[in-house]
Order: structure tokens, then C-alpha cells, then sequence
């Protein structure tokens, strides 16, 4: 078997872009010798300094979007990072695939359905993790820049140093076979030197899986 590659995720449980990234860096790991090590970064930080540019309903998200990111802060600290990725998937099943509103009482199933502590849901009301919240994030956003978003993703260049980037957006997210030939894609401009970007209007919204 040849050597995996870790791909290092930065994501926000309330993007559901991310999200549906995330899943598909799922299915990358089925299909390509890859395995992804989650961590968190922040909309609310990184939108921070400039609020007053953001329409209201905009800013009360941002403002909510700290409970999610405290509590997988505080369970990947009490718990190991092995923790992420079931709570990211708790929290993104009932956020994003089924629609529930980001409360209490989601954020406590979640973590019912990660089978981690129901005492964790404290986390999401103290600000005692939001340093670690803004290191986390840091630690992500620092490989690409201030103008990107969630999710970002790293992996080893080919010299040792780390391919980063922001993306990719896609939706709904690619199964089998496609998951495989849009990483291999992904890698490839990625890691061209002075290559930046490829865009075009979104004419859809999200798609996700039921």
C-alpha cells in the first residue's frame, strides 16, 4: 500500500460549502491514498474587523458561529483532534443535510451522536477557548491568505514545503471516480508555481445529500 498523504482541513461547521468539501475529501479518502486531519477555523474571526461592511443578518450568523467552534475547540482538547471529524459530521448532518437551527439543543445531539461528552456543550457559551479558536485558525488561514474563506486545505508539496488552498467550492459534492479526478486536478494546479485562482459565478446554491 502506498504511503498516505495527509491532507490537512481547516473548517467553520456553519459554511456549507465547507461542508460539502468536506465530504468530498471523504470520498478522496476511499479513492486516493489520503487521509484527512481535521482542525477548526473561524467565519467570526475572520470576519471580525470588518463587520460594519456585512448586512445584519450576516453579522448575527457570524456572532452564533462562535458556539460550534468553541465546542469542537474544547472537544479535540479534552478529547484529541480524533475527535473532529465525528462531532464535524454530527454538527454538519443536522446543520446542513437536515436543516435543524444552530441551538443548545442541536450543538448537545451532536454530541450525543459523536458519543462525546454532553458536558461539552458549556464550551459554546465561555470564552476559554477562544484563544486556542484564533490560534487554530491562524494556523490554517496563514498558508493562504486573508482573502479566502473555509474551508482551507494542506497538503505536502512535492519539495517538502506545503501546498495550500482555499476550496474547493463545489456542489453537490463528487462521489467515486469524479471525487478522485477533481483532487487529482486540485493538486495539480495547486501546486503550480504563481498559480492562484479559478472562479466563476455560482449559479446554483447548495446541494447536499440526504
Amino acid at each position: 500500500m502506498p504511503e498516505k498523504t495527509v491532507a490537512d482541513f481547516w473548517f467553520d461547521p456553519r459554511c456549507p460549502w465547507a461542508w460539502l468539501t468536506s465530504r468530498w475529501m471523504l470520498e478522496v479518502e476511499k479513492v486516493r491514498p489520503v487521509e484527512v486531519r481535521w482542525h477548526v477555523m473561524s467565519l467570526a474571526v475572520l470576519n471580525e474587523n470588518k463587520l460594519d461592511e456585512l448586512p445584519e443578518g450576516y453579522r448575527e450568523m457570524l456572532a452564533a458561529a462562535w458556539g460550534p467552534v468553541r465546542v469542537c475547540i474544547a472537544a479535540e482538547q479534552k478529547h484529541g483532534a480524533e475527535a473532529l471529524g465525528p462531532l464535524y459530521t454530527a454538527l454538519g448532518t443536522r446543520l446542513h443535510n437536515r436543516g435543524e437551527e444552530l441551538s443548545r439543543e442541536l450543538l448537545s445531539a451532536a454530541l450525543a451522536d459523536a458519543e462525546l461528552p454532553a458536558d461539552l456543550v458549556e464550551a459554546a457559551e465561555s470564552t476559554e477557548y477562544d484563544e486556542a479558536v484564533r490560534a487554530s485558525h491562524k494556523e490554517g488561514i496563514d498558508l493562504v491568505g486573508q482573502d479566502v474563506g473555509t474551508p482551507v486545505i494542506s497538503v505536502p508539496g512535492a519539495d517538502g514545503s506545503r501546498t495550500a488552498f482555499f476550496g474547493p467550492v463545489v456542489t453537490p459534492a463528487p462521489k467515486g471516480e469524479a471525487a478522485a479526478k477533481l483532487w487529482d486536478g486540485t493538486l495539480m494546479v495547486a501546486s503550480t508555481p504563481g498559480f492562484y485562482e479559478i472562479k466563476r459565478t455560482r449559479d446554483v446554491g447548495p446541494v447536499f445529500d440526504d
